[in-house]
């Protein structure tokens, strides 16, 4: 009896498990990307005789608009799931192939998670505000409580690679108090 496209999608969504094998050192938490989804699913892709295929559509918009599709095929019948993501045309610090590159991976990963069913609630990549599930998190600080940052000293230097590599200043105010010359500095970094 042969399984239908649904049969062998609901197996593989079962069977497929993704470590979250790549680190974040500024936010201090791990994270699954599309390439390790992809290197878990051929195996299941094997077994159930099927193929996978990722495609994008650039939809021109203010900001772009990027729209990955992830479909699985068993060569008769095939099911598609999309993630829309949009290029931060505005962030500092990144070429624009690299802006462009950035929300790419972002959407591939998403439209395979939407496809499988990979569940990133409790993803550190999830959201915006990087947030954990509760015992991971640590929680923000108090502003009394949290450390300054100063233009120059190892943190400032730290947030403006975290922020050259895509990282937000948003995520650098939770952990530390900056000036307004200081927070100038890193956004123009």
């Amino acid at each position: 009896m042969t399984n239908t496209i649904n049969e062998k999608l609901s197996a593989i969504q079962i069977g497929l498990k993704v470590k979250k094998s790549s680190f974040n050192a500024f936010g201090k938490y791990y994270f699954r990307n599309a390439e390790s989804i992809l290197e878990a699913l051929k195996p299941l892709l094997k077994t159930q005789n099927c193929t996978v295929t990722l495609n994008e559509e650039l939809i021109l918009s203010d900001p772009p608009i990027l729209s990955s599709t992830a479909t699985i095929s068993d060569g008769v019948k095939e099911i598609s799931a999309v993630a829309i993501v949009g290029v931060d045309m505005m962030q500092k610090g990144m070429q624009v192939p690299q802006k462009f590159g950035s929300a790419s991976s972002y959407g591939k990963k998403y439209a395979l998670g939407n496809l499988f069913l990979i569940d990133d609630t409790a993803d550190a990549d999830a959201s915006n505000t990087h947030g954990k599930s509760a015992q991971l998190q640590p929680q923000a600080q108090p502003a009394a409580a949290k450390v300054s940052i100063k233009q120059g000293d190892e943190a400032f230097n730290k947030a403006k690679d975290y922020i050259k590599a895509g990282g937000s200043i948003e995520a650098i105010k939770t952990k530390y108090v900056m000036t307004a010359a200081v927070e100038k500095a890193l956004k123009d970094a």
